[in-house]
């Protein structure tokens, strides 16, 4: 497609972005329409488009579609992760998922933000990275902003909205998003249960 009909296809929000980001955005929007209509035992078809999708993608990793991001090259997912429906990622920056995550239906990562001043908001977006832990849990429903990271191990209850950084082995629920529990006890260093 030429650089003339790329940027007639995403308009002005990405008028400044350079032919590359067009070219991989279009790459992103084409792979993402085969994976979200391919038929349930496409099983094959998917990994292989989600392989050229991501920067880096572990081995045994399962994504539900329906699944949605902006370039899909900003993304790292460690092995044994599994993404549940309806997963969104804006990744306009780096979003690294580390192993065994478990990604709940209609989680929202966002590394793309905009300027709050309205006039500098029509031509620029920002973007800060996110990274998620080994083993991190988060619940339905779950929004993560720009660059926060959640600990390994650390469990986000269904609906909270992290909007700062998470340590690892803890329970954190809420909006704004915020430790409710540990994970690891003090005295012994023995993970509890929750």
């Amino acid at each position: 497609m030429t650089e003339e009909k790329l940027r007639a296809l995403y308009g002005a929000h990405f008028e400044g972005a350079s032919l590359k980001d067009l070219e991989q955005r279009f790459l992103c929007q084409t792979l993402l329409h085969q994976i979200n209509l391919s038929a349930p035992e496409e099983n094959k078809l998917r990994e292989q488009s989600f392989q050229s999708l991501f920067a880096h993608l572990g081995a045994d990793v399962h994504i539900q579609p329906p699944f949605y991001c902006d370039f899909g090259k900003n993304i790292e997912i460690g092995e044994g992760s599994f993404l549940n429906f309806n997963c969104t990622i804006l990744d306009c920056a780096l979003v690294k998922i580390g192993k065994r995550a478990w990604i709940a239906p209609n989680v929202q990562i966002y590394a793309a933000s905009h300027p709050i001043d309205a006039i500098e908001r029509r031509t620029q977006c920002t973007a800060k990275p996110v990274t998620i832990g080994d083993d991190v849990w988060l619940g339905g429903g779950v929004i993560v902003c720009p660059g926060v990271t959640i600990g390994d191990r650390t469990v986000i209850g269904a609906g909270s909205v992290v909007t700062r950084d998470i340590p690892s082995d803890v329970v954190a629920y809420g909006n704004p998003c915020r430790v409710q529990k540990n994970l690891v006890d003090k005295t012994d260093g023995n993970v509890t249960s929750v």
